[in-house]
């Protein structure tokens, strides 16, 4: 006999939204002849757990679909969501709130306050919002990027891949819901990307956290459980468990057959 309990499990697991999601997603800009297609319909879903990369040559627009899903662009048409809410409708101030509770981001240029110390950048989203910070988790989080001797220091004292394990805390440190990354080892060298690529993985693997990047470097998308690919402002594959050689191969194709009218990337 099947156990009631368990099945009962199973069903509302079914039933949880995504981490983030979209639905027919469009973004265009300009108009009339030089009207640019960024997204046609796109819908793609991100389970909550997971370690997503999206990649595609420049201009395919990979980075228009995170900038929308983390709502910092708004869609020309189609549905947005971040958990069980809806983007699409939300004022400046309820979307301001939304990404403040909600989201964590990582960027390529790190974008910490340079007069700042670590613990000063680490704590700021929580420090603005009026919010508490959980003693415990941010000594959890800053142990684990192996930053607990660097937390008085400003990031002009900082290497490369100090500064951005600084801003891997900061996106962690507020429990979001999930943490977009925009090339966040674009200006890494090859053992600090490592190390950023690392905690990212293990923010997914220890702390159920769900990340989503978008990145060109397949070595860096090989950390991901699930890499989708994009061409044209169009889902042209969507697979899991890539090695580093897969993607390489697959991202030669992509640009073999890019469009030779780029999307706004």
């Amino acid at each position: 006999m099947s156990n009631p309990a368990i099945a009962e499990q199973v069903a509302a697991e079914a039933k949880a939204p995504p981490a983030a999601a979209a639905y027919k997603l469009v973004k265009t800009y300009g108009k009339g002849e030089t009207t640019v297609h960024a997204l046609r319909e796109v819908s793609v879903e991100f389970a909550a757990g997971e370690f997503t990369a999206i990649m595609g040559p420049s201009g395919s627009g990979k980075s228009t679909l995170m900038h929308c899903l983390a709502g910092l662009d708004t869609a020309t048409s189609g549905n947005v969501q971040i958990g069980d809410i809806a983007l699409t409708g939300l004022s400046d101030k309820q979307m301001t709130k939304l990404r403040r509770d909600l989201v964590g981001f990582v960027f390529q240029s790190f974008n910490l306050v340079p007069t700042l110390t670590a613990r000063e950048n680490i704590t700021l989203p929580l420090d603005i919002a009026g919010k508490k910070v959980d003693k415990d988790w941010m000594a959890t989080v800053v142990e684990r990027l192996g930053l607990a001797d660097r937390l008085g220091h400003r990031p002009s004292e900082l290497s490369g891949g100090q500064v951005q394990r600084v801003a891997c805390a900061r996106a962690l440190v507020g429990r979001p819901q999930i943490i977009f990354g925009d090339e966040p080892t674009g200006n890494l060298d090859s053992r600090s990307s490592a190390e950023v690529l690392s905690i990212l993985r293990t923010s997914v693997d220890d702390f159920g956290q769900t990340v989503v990047i978008v990145t060109h470097d397949p070595r860096a998308a090989s950390y991901a459980d699930r890499v989708i690919f994009l061409a044209d402002g169009q889902i042209v594959n969507d697979q899991r468990g890539l090695a580093t050689d897969d993607i390489y191969e697959y991202m030669k194709h992509l640009d073999e057959h890019a469009p030779s009218q780029l999307a706004q990337d």
